[in-house]
């Protein structure tokens, strides 16, 4: 028989699974809707009240459109792509702190699937993996434009995986620690991240928008140069795992920001508002969750505001400025450290 605690993971997880697809479902229309405001139009509106249904209207759409399959592409790889891209975004929200911790009964749960303490290891790992998925999408299809699409996407996403990584190790010297749990309650004990490493968070900023593909970083799929990149030949769900897989990545990169650089569901003064227990928690959960809405909305806004680099502009970005920023960032945090422990003295 399952114990308590099994069966409250096993809820949490599709907790977790439920509210990241409904989220980045929505976020679909969101990002119309807000395209539609800033270049004056309406947007969706048809589907629905205010086009609240369009989302489930694309669904429908992907789920009903032929399923097609080039002939000369490489049929279990073909299928394998856009699988691996959706399954290592879903992954991702594991160890993600959502809220503080919840007491039914006897039992305290925490509003976190897993708590190991190598979180922002586990991260870099699924994230890495996640290169794959485009890549052998794009070299199936036997298709040059997608090969193309696919070799942007993957140098690219390597290349600012490093500048990221950087910026994380120095928050990781700054926190001495890789639970992503630990770093949020270190915030409520102190300041937010944000304080002590703007620069780490502003090169995790970009480095997120680069390995999301968002604008102004979406090389791998110009449509003036490469047709539709990597995801040219993919029809039906297959492409929709493609482009649902990018709205979960921003969903979940504005989770990690909120949680590393702007302590997560902690907010000013919440030990002086004489809310404890349960309702905080809620209340934490909500905040947090507010803090995510505004980052998906910021990405949004970057990407119908600001036009594509080229990919050479791109590639000399992350190479020769944000690499040598993230190690002088890496260098200024280790002085710091070192004087705050007497090294120097």
């Amino acid at each position: 028989m399952l114990s308590t605690e099994i069966i409250y993971k096993i809820i949490l997880i599709l907790a977790v699974f439920t509210v990241t697809l409904v989220v980045a479902l929505y976020s679909t229309f969101a990002e119309r809707k807000v395209a539609a405001v800033l270049q004056d139009r309406y947007g969706p509106n048809r589907a629905g009240p205010l086009g609240m249904f369009q989302p489930f209207a694309d669904g429908v759409k992907m789920f009903t459109k032929e399923e097609f399959i080039p002939g000369n592409a490489d049929k279990q790889l073909f299928i394998l792509g856009p699988s691996i891209a959706m399954l290592t975004c879903l992954m991702t929200g594991a160890v993600i702190p959502w809220g503080g911790d919840l007491t039914i009964g006897d039992y305290i749960f925490k509003l976190q699937v897993t708590d190991i303490n190598i979180g922002i290891l586990y991260l870099l790992g699924v994230v890495s993996v996640g290169v794959y998925g485009i890549m052998i999408g794009g070299w199936a299809s036997n298709n040059k434009y997608s090969l193309l699409g696919a070799l942007r996407a993957s140098s690219q996403m390597i290349s600012y995986e490093i500048a990221m990584g950087l910026a994380l190790i120095a928050l990781v010297m700054m926190t001495g620690s890789l639970s992503l749990g630990e770093i949020v309650r270190q915030q409520d004990e102190g300041l937010a991240n944000i304080v002590y490493q703007p620069l780490g968070f502003l090169i995790f900023l970009v480095c997120a928008f680069a390995e999301t593909n968002r604008a102004p970083f979406d090389l791998p799929e110009t449509e003036s140069e490469l047709v539709g990149g990597y995801h040219t030949e993919f029809s039906s769900m297959k492409l929709g795992f493609y482009l649902f897989s990018e709205y979960i990545n921003m969903f979940i990169s504005s989770a990690l920001i909120a949680t590393l650089y702007f302590g997560g569901y902690n907010f000013p003064f919440q030990h002086s508002l004489g809310i404890e227990g349960n309702a905080l928690s809620i209340v934490q959960t909500v905040v947090f969750f507010g803090k995510i809405f505004f980052f998906i909305f910021f990405y949004m806004w970057v990407r119908w505001t600001i036009p594509r680099f080229r990919y050479d502009q791109l590639m000399k970005l992350g190479w020769k400025t944000l690499i040598p920023l993230a190690i002088l960032n890496l260098f200024i945090t280790g002085i710091v450290i070192g004087f705050k422990n007497g090294f120097f003295n």
